[in-house]
């Protein structure tokens, strides 16, 4: 797994809701879901993406932008025009009402996954959103900014197309279809974003080169199982123990064990979502002796057990699929 890989492996929807908008001008949506991370591309026409704190962006066909939601925030407005009123706001649990606090749900039902004022559309938008921000990693949400929009000439491929043609149809099994191609198209996206010489990646993406410490990451970030010391990765990188931790620190920012335990939970956090796991079985796989000691440094870390977070994230997670089930159906 090379570096990219190891950062982007994170992306992993279940049940995410993805719609098609149909939308004749005016129009202007204000998104405040609790979505972590959300994906619009244009198909045709085009729209202006107005972030709460940034210059707007007009958005062109083939053109995508992916958002960092921030709950309990308006934290973007895509519109015809930045000028248009907002004439729809997206909730959490991806409710649509009007400013005024009306359903908007079968006014603007346009078939399958489909939403907007029209049944054609000037402009065709496609969004995707991660329902819990187990599915994308919080490493990847460390690295973003708000908003990261790249141009159509940026990507190869006709992701864009092929999730415009799946979007509509309601065959079985479409839904972990559409929630693949949604992986495959935040990849594409945050691997032109990484191309660019502008990009300001994280100490601990830029230490990947570094002769010391890059080994020691890789070994870490391949065998979170094995257990570790400073030492060990000390002798891997042939160095004396005293001068790898110092090297690590300077690099990442951080020592290397606190960089592990941060790896290894990150890692049983995705872990957890996957039907039919135990905390033992994640357990073993992220390098913790017992699930008391995993459970231990869960609740130590994130302020919860690790039964709670996936209860939480599942009902979440579920809550969106219901969501998403009856618009396709209505």
């Amino acid at each position: 797994m090379d570096d990219l890989a190891a950062l982007l492996d994170g992306p992993r929807a279940r049940g995410a809701f993805l719609l098609r908008c149909l939308l004749d001008p005016p129009w202007s949506v204000a998104l405040r879901d609790d979505a972590p991370l959300s994906v619009t591309a244009v198909v045709r026409g085009h729209a202006w993406l107005v972030p709460d704190d940034g210059v707007p962006v007009r958005l062109e066909p083939g053109d995508l932008a992916v958002l960092r939601g921030r709950p309990g925030t308006v934290y973007a407005v895509v519109a015809d025009d930045p000028a248009t009123p907002v004439q729809a706001v997206i909730h959490p649990g991806q409710v649509c009402r009007t400013p005024d606090g009306r359903e908007l749900a079968e006014e603007m039902h346009q078939g399958v996954r489909s939403w907007g004022n029209a049944a054609v559309g000037e402009t065709v938008l496609l969004t995707g959103a991660y329902a819990v921000d187990g599915e994308v990693g919080t490493r990847l949400l460390r690295v973003l900014p708000d908003v990261v929009v790249v141009r159509r000439h940026e990507l190869d491929g006709p992701l864009i197309d092929l999730l415009a043609v799946e979007m509509v149809r309601d065959a079985p099994g479409q839904q972990a279809v559409l929630d693949r191609l949604l992986d495959l198209l935040l990849i594409a996206v945050l691997r032109a974003w990484f191309d660019r010489p502008e990009a300001v990646p994280p100490s601990w993406w830029t230490a990947q080169s570094d002769p010391v410490v890059g080994p020691a990451l890789r070994l870490m970030q391949h065998h979170p199982d094995h257990p570790w010391t400073v030492a060990a990765l000390a002798d891997a990188a042939r160095v004396s123990r005293a001068a790898f931790a110092r090297r690590f620190r300077e690099q990442v920012g951080c020592p290397p064990m606190v960089w592990l335990t941060e790896r290894r939970l990150e890692l049983a956090a995705d872990l957890l979502l996957e039907p039919g796991t135990t905390v033992a079985a994640v357990a073993r796989r992220v390098g913790y002796g017992s699930p008391f000691a995993l459970s231990a440094a869960f609740a130590r870390e994130r302020g919860e057990s690790p039964r709670d977070w996936r209860s939480r994230h599942t009902a979440q997670a579920g809550d969106t699929v219901a969501a998403t089930a009856s618009k396709t159906s209505e």
